[in-house]
């Protein structure tokens, strides 16, 4: 089969990669260890770039040198200088005629896949959180996602950094007592505060362990403790900011714009979700608050079929609504 679309969704975590026909047809998926260059290198990135596409295309059963047009997104992808670093891998690895590859970042291809193509604006709220939107008259920003050190508020990272801090003002005598300091500690395996140091700096905690302490506060919320509580409003009211600063931006605040928040931590459900919509609502009275429609993936591959000027019928997106439901988490 000749003239088939390739659509990347490369992370921290997994890369997945979408092969489908012009017609929208999912054909195959493929999955692989993390692509953000910032994290792994250029040649490990380039490595589990080509194991993705290869699983993808061999379950669809079509030549690679026959991709029409792929496009890219990828975590960390902000500045020229790592589109020229992705570029050069999508060139080494032939993924489509040179002119045919789009590359973006991560939140491009959420946006595509959350509305479908339409433009508007997506909240990113995972390991790590961003926003991004597109107006109108194509115009695109961004606002967050500059990394865990000096970002990322309101994340599943954020909200692991902020339990552990109130556990040790809790501990100090310098807050109120929490009810997070058990459950942190029951969380890291250790029997006492005085025993963080060793746990945090010298056996060392990756973004994901500490990001992995956000249902701890979500856990202790939800049981009425009040610095828990305290917390997730801050992070819902900063990342309602992050949506209202790129509503700004792009002259879409007096508009009935599309919004759409995607990612691992809005899985717990009402308690973050309802909030985050009100915070949000109250910032931009005429917004639309949807549900993801597809997931970045297959936003991808949204783009691609756009970069391969291919019309998207109706028919096109019913079948990767289809394909999007039958995806593995």
């Amino acid at each position: 089969m000749s003239g088939w679309l390739l659509g990347i969704d490369g992370g921290g975590t997994r890369t997945r990669a979408a092969v489908c026909g012009p017609d929208g047809r999912l054909l195959g998926i493929g999955v692989s260890g993390p692509s953000n260059i910032d994290d792994i290198g250029i040649e490990n990135a380039q490595a589990n770039l080509d194991q993705a596409v290869a699983a993808a295309s061999a379950q669809a059963g079509v030549d690679r040198s026959d991709c029409r047009a792929a496009f890219l997104g990828l975590a960390g992808v902000v500045s020229a200088e790592d589109r020229a670093h992705i570029r050069a891998i999508a060139t080494r690895l032939a993924l489509a005629p040179i002119d045919r590859i789009g590359i973006h970042h991560d939140c491009r291809i959420a946006l595509a896949g959350a509305l479908e193509g339409r433009r508007g604006i997506v909240l990113i709220v995972g390991t790590g959180s961003s926003c991004y939107g597109i107006n109108a008259a194509g115009e695109d920003w961004m606002a967050g996602g500059r990394g865990h050190l000096i970002a990322d508020e309101g994340s599943s990272y954020w909200l692991g950094i902020e339990a552990m801090r109130s556990a040790v003002r809790a501990y100090d005598g310098r807050c109120q007592a929490t009810r997070l300091m058990p459950l942190v500690l029951a969380h890291l395996g250790i029997a006492s505060i005085d025993e963080i140091l060793h746990r945090l700096y010298i056996e060392g905690m990756s973004r994901a362990e500490i990001a992995a302490l956000a249902p701890v506060v979500i856990a202790a919320a939800t049981e009425g403790d009040s610095t828990a509580q305290q917390i997730i409003c801050r992070g819902i009211q900063d990342l309602a900011d992050c949506v209202h600063a790129v509503a700004v931006k792009l002259n879409m605040l007096d508009t009935a714009c599309e919004v759409c928040a995607v990612g691992g931590l809005l899985q717990a459900g009402p308690f973050i979700n309802n909030p985050l919509h009100c915070a949000i609502k109250q910032r931009i009275a005429n917004c639309q608050i949807r549900e993801a429609a597809l997931p970045p993936v297959l936003g991808a591959l949204i783009l691609a079929l756009q970069l391969a000027d291919v019309p998207i019928e109706p028919s096109t997106i019913q079948r990767l609504r289809a394909a999007g439901n039958k995806l593995p988490v």
